[in-house]
């Protein structure tokens, strides 16, 4: 079973910091992260910059178009309003599908504001108390949790996952 999760940081650099981090803990096998994608918005930014953390090879890993549209439905939303208010409800309803509902859009979007970042995570087994001894307090952002069923994690990659090469 997967586990999706949102961690907010208190600087523009602070994801890119903590995935630098469990990426070294993943060589340790204390976490596997599956998929990553980073947001990071400066203080002196209108938009934050979005990007996908891994290549979308791996057996876990989402396809662009997932982080794409959830990016999209998170922060391009309050830009748009209602003129695309219709296509993001059926996004809306859509994630819903994979246990990414209403309450947690909202909650990102009210926490990841100017001059903050977040770590938008798909791990798998995690070895949880080695991994929070590896981050300073200082270091850990908070966290916003989306668990994933069976079921859901199987329609995610389903609809948005990436072809793993022959």
């Amino acid at each position: 079973m997967s586990t999706l999760t949102v961690w907010k940081f208190n600087t523009p650099e602070g994801a890119e910091k903590a995935l630098a981090k469990l990426e070294g803990l993943q060589k340790q096998q204390l976490i596997q992260v599956l998929d990553a994608a980073i947001v990071t918005w400066p203080q002196d930014r209108d938009k934050p910059r979005t990007y996908q953390a891994f290549s979308t090879v791996g057996a876990g890993a989402l396809g662009g178009a997932f982080w794409g549209m959830l990016f999209g439905l998170i922060f391009l939303m309050p830009l748009f309003g209602m003129l695309v208010g219709a296509a993001a409800g059926a996004i809306s309803g859509k994630f819903t599908d994979y246990g990414i509902n209403d309450d947690f859009i909202k909650d990102v979007q009210s926490k990841v504001t100017k001059g903050t970042s977040a770590l938008f995570l798909l791990t798998g087994q995690v070895t949880l108390d080695k991994v929070e001894e590896a981050f300073a307090p200082e270091e850990r952002g908070q966290l916003i949790q989306s668990n994933l069923t069976k079921e859901q994690e199987d329609k995610l990659r389903q609809d948005f996952g990436s072809e793993i090469p022959a």
